[in-house]
């Protein structure tokens, strides 16, 4: 690797704490981000990673530990893959090469692996609340420290943020809040001019002069409301800010956020000022790397590549992913049904849409980081008689849970149908990702249907089947690709609750629902066990299972879910309710976080190959046979 070569970046070698940082001249900042990108480059275009966002706020990082007192003073990131040049400002330079691998550095900022990191991220939108908390907390504890909350653009589509700056703005507490605009989707006016107009209104003689003038006009209501309508038309023109500062911020900026004296000077400014301020940024996602710059979304998140010939395709056939099948499924629906729309929270490439937006974008809604909002949308188009499809990573469907009880659930039970991609163990990007949860939180839902398809066509037939479905209904699949099932272009819909059996064995019956289908017939090999793809999470196939509890002596369920509230919990409950005495072993996602790592080395701290799977049956089945035997004694 590139660790040590103190010759290619001898001032960044120097830099192992921000405390090395601080000691720098200031005139050492531009070549220090001239290495530290250099270095980025180097290092993730061997390893892979989230790349062109982290290239965006190379000087911002560096700026941020120069002026401030970190870890006194509290940096809290938003959407964490922003922070790789934070993570190498602190302390964790030389073991970048391991980021997202299994035992090293973790996607995003967590707080158990540096005291830097000061609150845990992986989800947007989340920054501000975060740092008004820490900002509450200081002050009552009496505490002069600064919290700084740093949101990327495409975070501040949420409604979190704005939530965040109307309670912050109310208790007018000392926080400053960066918004690193890498699309410039707010304001184009980046220059010498805006930069010197920042500088001018973050100086302390100018807000002096601010503060003792509200003080005076105080006392003359008109001339106060005279000149706070002025100062709002002034800024009108020639900044973004009047929302923010009808807000409670004081709005600076914006900025170029890759001339680091501007940065410097500005949050030096901005630094000692008190109550809730708001600075704008105008960065380049992808800075300092031609391809990057001109394709971000492609260099978001990489794979190893070469630098001098950027990302090639390897020209390989490869089986097609559950998101490509999603992708092609929904638009062949659309042909054939007009009433379709798709909605998506800002994951238009992840989730396959890329294609339906080019064939419909008068059917296709993105609508921004906004899972509420997308679930309440989707309600609201199925009252009107329209068919909607919300494209939905496992993980972000939390957010959108309320919304998805109250809205679809509780309204009639409106036909949703949920294409969740992303359900299960995800990978690199770890814990905050996983899609761990949807089956125990979905399942609890009066009315819903639930599938989770075992290969790629039977991905394809959920999806129909659920779409024509009169009520909510959702297909939950994992990331990446399928056993190599070929996709059939007919569509036929599956019978509501019925699964099926693959393989007649004795002795264990193998209950699999979604992808585990392919480890169950795996082990079923082994023991000569019964296989059953049960396809339906809800109903359940209530027939299939008691038909298989009365000629078997264990019952397995396998499902990539944790176990607490999923499948398996499910199969349990009809037993107990009809009351079959049968032992059965339920295998899914254990009742803990899974730390970050490849696809498969996650699923092995989860149990989830042939041999754990084996291991376990053999156990329980000796556990159950020496419980028959002292019975019978």
């Amino acid at each position: 690797m590139i660790m040590g070569q103190t010759g290619k970046y001898p001032t960044l070698m120097q830099i192992d704490s921000p405390a090395d940082l601080r000691r720098l001249p200031e005139s050492q900042l531009e070549p220090l981000a001239e290495e530290l990108r250099s270095f980025l480059l180097d290092t993730i275009s061997q390893i892979g990673g989230h790349f062109a966002a982290s290239l965006g706020t190379v000087e911002l990082s560096i700026a941020l530990h120069y002026v401030f007192d970190t870890p006194h003073d509290r940096l809290v990131w938003d959407v964490g893959h922003q922070a790789y040049c934070h993570k190498v400002l602190t302390g964790r330079r030389d073991r970048l090469h391991t980021i997202r691998k299994k035992g090293g550095l973790a996607p995003f900022p967590r707080r158990d692996e540096s005291e830097y990191d000061t609150f845990g991220v992986g989800h947007s939108s989340t920054s501000i609340s975060a740092a008004l908390g820490m900002a509450i907390a200081a002050r009552r504890k009496g505490e002069a420290r600064r919290c700084v909350a740093i949101i990327g653009d495409g975070g501040m589509t949420a409604g979190q943020p704005f939530e965040a700056m109307n309670h912050a703005g109310a208790e007018g507490a000392d926080l400053l809040v960066i918004l690193n605009d890498n699309n410039m989707s707010i304001s184009p006016n980046v220059g010498a001019l805006s930069n010197r107009f920042a500088q001018l209104i973050t100086s302390r003689f100018v807000n002096t002069m601010r503060q003792q003038g509200k003080k005076v006009l105080s006392s003359v209501p008109s001339a106060l409301e005279l000149a706070r309508r002025a100062e709002e038309h002034v800024k009108g023109m020639v900044t973004p800010g009047t929302l923010f500062e009808e807000l409670g911020f004081n709005y600076v900026g914006p900025i170029d956020g890759h001339d680091m004296e501007t940065l410097v000077h500005t949050l030096r400014n901005m630094r000692d000022l008190k109550g809730p301020q708001f600075l704008h940024i105008i960065t380049r996602k992808g800075k300092g790397y031609a391809p990057a710059e001109e394709d971000p979304v492609k260099y978001h998140g990489v794979s190893p590549f070469d630098p001098e010939l950027g990302i090639v395709s390897s020209g390989k056939p490869r089986s097609m992913t559950y998101s490509e099948v999603f992708g092609d499924w929904v638009c062949d629906m659309a042909a054939r049904d007009p009433r379709l729309t798709a909605i998506t929270p800002a994951m238009r490439e992840g989730s396959g849409l890329v294609r339906f937006e080019q064939e419909y974008p008068d059917r296709y809604f993105d609508v921004g980081i906004a899972e509420q909002h997308a679930v309440t949308v989707a309600a609201g188009m199925a009252c009107e008689g329209l068919k909607p499809v919300v494209a939905i990573y496992s993980t972000f469907l939390q957010r959108g849970y309320d919304q998805l009880i109250h809205d679809v659930v509780v309204n009639d039970a409106l036909p949703v149908l949920f294409a969740i991609d992303r359900a299960g163990c995800v990978g690199a990007d770890g814990p905050t990702h996983n899609g761990a949860y949807d089956l125990s939180f979905l399942r609890c839902l009066p009315g819903m249907v639930i599938m989770a398809p075992a290969d790629e066509n039977e991905c394809r037939q959920m999806l129909y089947t659920g779409f024509l479905h009169d009520g909510p209904a959702a297909v939950r699949y994992p990331r990446g690709g399928g056993p190599g099932v070929p996709v059939e272009k007919e569509m036929t819909a599956l019978p509501i609750g019925k699964g099926e059996i693959r393989r007649r064995g004795r002795g264990v019956a193998l209950l699999a629902f979604g992808w585990p289908l392919a480890l169950a017939e795996e082990v079923a090999d082994v023991l000569d066990a019964t296989v059953a793809n049960m396809r339906f999470v809800k109903p359940l196939d209530e027939a299939l299972i008691l038909e298989l509890a009365a000629g078997h002596e264990l019952l397995v369920t396998l499902e990539e879910n944790v176990v607490e509230g999923g499948a398996g919990s499910g199969v349990n409950e009809l037993l107990q309710a009809r009351e079959v005495a049968i032992p059965v072993l339920n295998i899914g996602m254990p009742d803990r976080l899974l730390e970050h790592g490849s696809q498969e080395d996650m699923r092995e701290a989860a149990g989830f190959t042939t041999e754990q799977i084996l291991a376990r049956i053999r156990g329980r089945l000796g556990e159950a046979r020496a419980n028959i035997r002292t019975r019978q004694a």
